[in-house]
Formats: C-alpha cells, structure tokens, sequence
C-alpha cells in the first residue's frame, strides 16, 4: 500500500471536474472557499441533505477559538490502534521507501498547503491520543495560513495552541501526553469522523455548531444557494418595508410578477457582492408555474 496515492485520489473522487494538486486531491476554487465563509453551516448542509448526502456532520467537539469559523480543503488521515507487525512495516515503508520523517502525524502536517484543514480519525483517542500539539500546530498555521484542524481525538499543549490566532482547532479532548500506540493506515483516503464521512478534497466548514463535510463537486452548488438565499431576504426586506408585498407573499412561493420586481431591483441595487448570479432558472421556473394556484409553501 502506499501513502497519498494519486491514483486511488482520483479513483474516489470521480464527480470532481476541476483542478487538482499533484497528488490528485481535488482543488476547490480560493473564491468558493472565500464565499463559503459567509454561508451558515444550516445553509450549506440543505442542498446536502436534498442530495442524499446524510452523513456530512458531525458535533460534540471542542473548539479552540470558539467564535472562529474555519473553511478549507481536506487533507484527511486514518489512524487505528497500534498492532506491532503492521505498525513496524508502515512506519519503516513511509521512512525508507516514500522518504518520508518522523512519526505518522507529522507526515500529514508536512503536507499541508495554503487553506488545508488536517482531519484525523483517531478512534476518539485522548489518552495517548493527542495527534497536535503546540510545534504542531504551529506548523500546521505557517502551511496552511487560515486552515486548521479537525481530530476525532486528542490534541496538547492546549495553552500553546490558543495562541495560535490564524488556524482553528476542533478536537474531542485534550491530555498531556504524546502520541502512541497507534498507526497510520491511510492518508488521503476516506475518513470517518464520528457519524461523517469525509473525503480528501472536501470542503471543511466548522462553526461552533459542529463541522460540515461538503463533497468539492457541491461547494458551488451549496454557496450560490446560501447567496442566493441571502439576496432573496435583502429585496425582501426592503418591500416589506416599502409595504408594496405582505409577509405571506415574501415568504412564500414568489409569483411572475414579484420574481420580476426582484429581477430588475437586483439588476440595478443589489449589493456588488451578489451582481454575479444569475437568475435564469427561477424566472423560467416562475413563467411555468405562473397559471398554477397559489401555492402555500414557505421558503426557508
């Protein structure tokens, strides 16, 4: 086996059209990433849901800056509990024969590129289980810049680490002991995270609710969704202020006639930061509906 196939990267991530970095992990756009910083984690986990994509969160972790939100790209590591045959052999293979230093985590760190979050099943081990500590993290700050971490596990020198201003770190516990008794058997594979599954390449969204796993080929669709979202409520703020609609008919299905007032308002007064989208699909949607009852739904 080896660490950080490209080819089985490729081989998992078969949805994904876009860049990639040299060993195959999919590159979601700076700009996605920066955009997916403005999106609730409740926004970007609904196209998710409607997809199928079920188990992508996860909660219960502690957080090292708890009003920090972190976004980045997953680079993820899989680790078990040390049998001695297996550990032997991997440890010597990733140090002889992949020219690879040290222990196991500091292979992943070592990794690491600009906007990269570190995410580690470590069994939910605390005790000797303390994947980053403050060198660690250190490291992982000046690779990644605004990256972080997130370990199914333990970290150390939890003082050192929240000095640490520019990354984030989500972990289950923490314990002044090293690393031990464990063994890496996968780097950039799929990775397990309490109830998640996540991928190398995908999009890490942590907030204090929890972390987000969002598959790379739907961070687009998850952020254009959130902006479009965010856009809908300023228009819809401002006629509910102007009294020219009621609160039910902002709130519900939007008839042809309000789906144009809200076309030529955002053509001429939408906030620059939304002028990029586009709205074909709704009018045509709202053109073919426009004969049908009024509908009683509401838009969340």
């Amino acid at each position: 086996m080896k660490f950080d196939n490209r080819e089985d990267i490729i081989q998992i991530t078969p949805l994904w059209e876009g860049e990639r970095f040299p060993n195959g992990r999919p590159k979601v756009p700076t700009d996605i990433l920066r955009r997916m910083k403005k999106v609730t984690l409740e926004e970007a986990w609904g196209p998710l849901w409607g997809k199928g994509y079920r188990y992508q969160f996860q909660g219960d972790f502690k957080m090292i800056h708890p009003k920090k939100k972190m976004v980045g790209r997953a680079v993820t590591a899989v680790m078990v509990p040390m049998r001695p045959d297996l550990h032997d052999y991997l440890l010597k293979y990733g140090q002889q024969q992949e020219g690879r230093r040290g222990f196991f985590n500091a292979w992943v760190v070592d990794s690491l590129q600009e906007d990269d979050i570190l995410v580690v099943d470590l069994f939910d081990k605390i005790y000797q289980g303390t994947y980053v500590g403050g060198n660690l993290s250190t490291a992982v700050a000046a690779r990644t810049k605004r990256g972080g971490s997130v370990i199914w596990g333990g970290i150390r020198d939890v003082e050192q680490v929240m000095e640490i201003t520019s990354i984030q770190t989500f972990y289950r516990g923490s314990d002044p002991t090293g690393i031990g008794d464990v063994t890496m058997v996968g780097m950039n594979v799929p990775c397990r995270i309490g109830n998640a599954t996540c991928m190398p390449g995908d999009v890490v969204l942590g907030t204090p609710a929890g972390v987000l796993f969002i598959p790379p080929h739907l961070a687009e669709t998850c952020v254009v969704r959130a902006e479009k979202s965010h856009v809908r409520d300023v228009f819809g703020f401002i006629r509910l202020d102007e009294k020219k609609y009621t609160t039910a008919q902002i709130d519900g299905r939007w008839t042809l006639a309000i789906w144009e007032d809200f076309v030529d308002w955002f053509n001429t007064s939408s906030p620059e930061e939304y002028r990029h989208l586009n709205w074909d699909k709704e009018l045509e949607t709202a053109r073919a509906t426009e004969s049908e009852k009024p509908s009683t739904e509401v838009r969340l």
